[in-house]
């Protein structure tokens, strides 16, 4: 049965949709009003044990649509296996899709739900699967993991989500969710969400599915005609904050909503700003409801002018004067951009929503467009000229304020001190101006290397897409094209034991180390694929832990195998930790693991990348 949101009455409030308090209560908390048409089509099927697919655009609202009906059939009366498991091709939306579990489910008594993917110590996701999580949210390589281990069992499972279905056919991961749905018990529900319906996801649900109720949801603008969206990119941590505060400078705005990834950042990036003499306050999860709401109040008032923000503590935020929403950090999904921007040019009002990137997330622009089905437009970052501008103005506009409320007794006093003491007034007056700064320098001073960084950064970009569309193409022969020159520099190339005869793309590379590993897609360089072999750029000084756990990780069923290539084109070395080749073997080159290093894994700290985030300037989250 297929319907269209041409099926779809008017949309209810969810006060109409009959969940328990626990849930409604949540709800209400997260600013939900009107369930979206995705949610209004598939909520009752779910809730009634039918199978679902769905094929709707990031953005729609069904992560909710899914969560929210299996929270409230879950059993939570006693220490079960898990009763829903969700697949989801990345480490980020993983998270994600975790967090919006438990902030739907926030509520409900003994509610645990366990985030799994690769990259973590198996040691706490072994914790949190013994104490009975009722929900399991993971990546398809590291939830096999778990299944063949036996941590992971699967005999009471309610339940199967399949979120963004197109996504793991791309990522290479459609064999791994075959197999985990051979394991799964019969009569277990599923739910197969996919913004299209290629021939193999479509095969999938003809396959694995029971007579499905088919949800499609026209793709439309999704966003408001009155937000003015544009990028800027940014080349390294250092020029963001940078482009950051020169936005604020240049830009007229009124109340500012910043968005970032992590509540720390919050904390860190409000400081910096304050430092600046910006009225700016953080917004997370962790600052205590009243405090919020006092912060809320604040920016309402006027009393501060920028919030920084996590997206689940800007949920619902209902600000008019916001004028501008700035994305520090790319959002992880297009659903997540749009639920931000959305927080501006509300109520006929105009708003300005700015990005800022790294050349190497250009990808997400590209699926952030491709949502909204609107064009963001690209903006150059503020030069000095126009910042020192700015201030001259603001400098002129609190020189006639105070004239306005009257500087008598001052000028009296300043004649006097000039008579006497022989000074020329506009000195003196200046000497006054240099005092109210405060030590602060009135105007910007130009970075000689500021031009060169910025078209460095452009270079790169282009050479990247450049190769990119030849090798989409196929033109000139794929091994050919393929073969790069030296890595980019903050890179160094690796060789993969699989290739071409394999049946390997980019994209099953791609897959598997961003999969199963910390190392973000952002932070792959680089994919040359040969006939037996392929070869992938990865930042330089990888820990030894995560070189060790990618020796292990498989690309279509071979082990990868990884070793460090001296030079392109050079033979393999072995990699930091790894032990020493023997003599007597022919390939002696490649590194073996021992037991015990097979085991050293931990989990990657924050600062393993922190060193080297300058040398990732101009790549690709």
């Amino acid at each position: 049965m297929q319907q269209t949101d041409n099926d779809f009455s008017a949309a209810p409030s969810f006060a109409d949709c009959a969940f328990s308090e626990p849930l409604t209560k949540a709800i209400a908390d997260a600013g939900y009003e009107a369930p979206t048409p995705v949610q209004t089509a598939i909520m009752p099927h779910l809730l009634t044990g039918r199978d679902v697919i769905g094929q709707a655009q990031t953005g729609t609202g069904k992560t909710a649509a899914f969560a929210l009906p299996l929270l409230e059939r879950l059993d939570y009366g006693g220490r079960v296996p898990p009763q829903a498991l969700v697949l989801a091709p990345t480490r980020e939306l993983a998270l994600q899709v975790a967090e919006s579990f438990r902030l739907y489910g926030k509520y409900l008594p003994r509610l645990q739900v366990a985030a799994i993917f690769g990259g973590q110590e198996y040691a706490g996701q072994f914790r949190q699967l013994s104490q009975g999580a009722q929900v399991v949210v993971g990546t398809p390589g590291r939830i096999m993991d778990h299944i063949r281990h036996g941590s992971l069992d699967l005999s009471a499972l309610r339940c199967l989500v399949l979120d963004e279905g197109d996504e793991m056919l791309r990522m290479g991961f459609i064999g791994d969710v075959e197999w985990i749905l051979e394991q799964t018990p019969d009569g277990r529900q599923i739910a197969l969400f996919s913004a299209t319906m290629p021939a193999d996801i479509r095969a999938i649900a003809q396959k694995y599915l029971r007579d499905p109720v088919e949800v499609t949801i026209p793709t439309k603008t999704v966003t408001a005609a009155t937000i003015n969206q544009r990028f800027l990119i940014t080349s390294s941590l250092a020029r963001k904050f940078e482009a950051l505060t020169r936005l604020l400078e240049t830009e007229v705005t009124e109340g500012v909503l910043v968005f970032v990834r992590t509540k720390l950042q919050t904390v860190e990036l409000a400081e910096r700003l304050q430092t600046l003499g910006y009225l700016a306050a953080p917004l997370s999860g962790d600052i205590a409801q009243n405090q919020r709401l006092r912060t809320v109040e604040q920016l309402k008032s006027g009393a501060i002018n920028i919030l920084i923000a996590t997206d689940v503590a800007a949920r619902g935020l209902d600000v008019e004067r916001i004028s501008h929403v700035i994305n520090y950090d790319v959002p992880f999904d297009s659903e997540a951009y749009i639920h931000r921007i959305g927080r501006t040019g509300r109520a006929g009002r105009s708003g300005e929503a700015i990005l800022l990137l790294n050349p190497r997330e250009r990808q997400q622009l590209r699926m952030i467009e491709r949502t909204t089905r609107q064009k963001v437009a690209e903006m150059e970052l503020p030069t000095v000229a126009a910042v020192n501008a700015r201030r001259k103005e603001r400098f002129a506009e609190r020189i006639k304020a105070a004239l306005g409320a009257g500087c008598d007794a001052y000028a009296a006093l300043l004649g006097e001190l000039c008579a006497r003491e022989g000074l020329d007034t506009l000195q003196v007056a200046a000497a006054l101006a240099k005092i109210a700064q405060n030590g602060q320098e009135l105007l910007l001073q130009e970075s000689p290397s500021e031009a060169e960084d910025r078209q460095r950064s452009r270079g790169r970009l282009r050479e990247h897409f450049r190769e990119s569309s030849r090798e989409r193409s196929g033109k000139g022969g794929r091994a050919a094209l393929r073969q790069a020159a030296q890595p980019e520099s903050g890179f160094e190339r690796y060789r993969i034991e699989a290739g071409e005869n394999h049946g390997v793309r980019p994209a099953n590379i791609v897959g598997a180390i961003a999969g199963e590993t910390p190392i973000s897609s952002r932070y792959i360089g680089r994919i040359s694929i040969f006939a037996d072999y392929s070869h992938v750029d990865l930042p330089s000084d990888m820990p030894p832990h995560i070189l060790r756990q990618l020796f292990k990780v498989r690309v279509n069923e071979r082990m990868m195998k990884l070793s460090k290539l001296v030079e392109a084109g050079s033979r393999p070395e072995s990699y930091p930790g790894s032990p020493r080749p023997r003599p007597d073997k022919a390939r002696a080159s490649r590194p073996r693991l021992s037991a015990g290093q097979a085991g050293g894994e931990r989990q990657i700290a924050a600062g393993d990348f922190r060193g080297q985030r300058k040398n990732l300037a101009g790549r690709h989250q």
